[in-house]
């Protein structure tokens, strides 16, 4: 199943399209997300993902970091998703694997860090042009 492109979402008082490039490691970088934890991971980053209403777009789970790429609500921070995506998988995949408990320091699966970044489909060069041009398209639509 081919996740969807990213489009305009609607709820009641807005329409958004807000997408998040989320990059974490497990604790120290080490190399433990391969066969079967790798494929649960996917798993339940898309299952975590649609409980917050995130789509995810595009995921990739590498031996010692993980890529998500989703559309999110505007009511969620991308803090509040990366710490809901992290805190929730690493509970449960240190449950259904504790062989991971001895290659992770004091029960803790991720490293505090994570890398974010906001991705859309203009750029800012257009977003720019397209604030700083009201006036004048205002003036032409009212016919002066």
């Amino acid at each position: 199943m081919k996740p969807e492109s990213p489009r305009i979402k609607r709820t009641r008082h807005a329409k958004h399209f807000i997408t998040y490039h989320f990059v974490w490691i497990p604790k120290y970088g080490r190399d433990i997300l391969t066969g079967k934890v790798a494929e649960r991971l996917k798993e339940m980053l898309k299952e975590y993902s649609e409980e917050i209403g995130c789509e995810v777009i595009a995921l990739e789970v590498m031996p010692d970091h993980v890529h998500v790429f989703l559309q999110a609500k505007p009511n969620l921070s991308p803090a509040q998703i990366v710490n809901h995506l992290k805190g929730k998988t690493a509970r449960k995949l240190l449950q259904e694997f504790p062989e991971l408990r001895s290659k992770t320091t004091h029960g803790r699966l991720w490293s505090r860090s994570y890398f974010v970044a906001s991705v859309g489909h203009v750029t800012d060069e257009i977003v720019k042009h397209y604030v700083e041009t009201q006036w004048e398209r205002e003036l032409k639509r009212r016919g002066q």
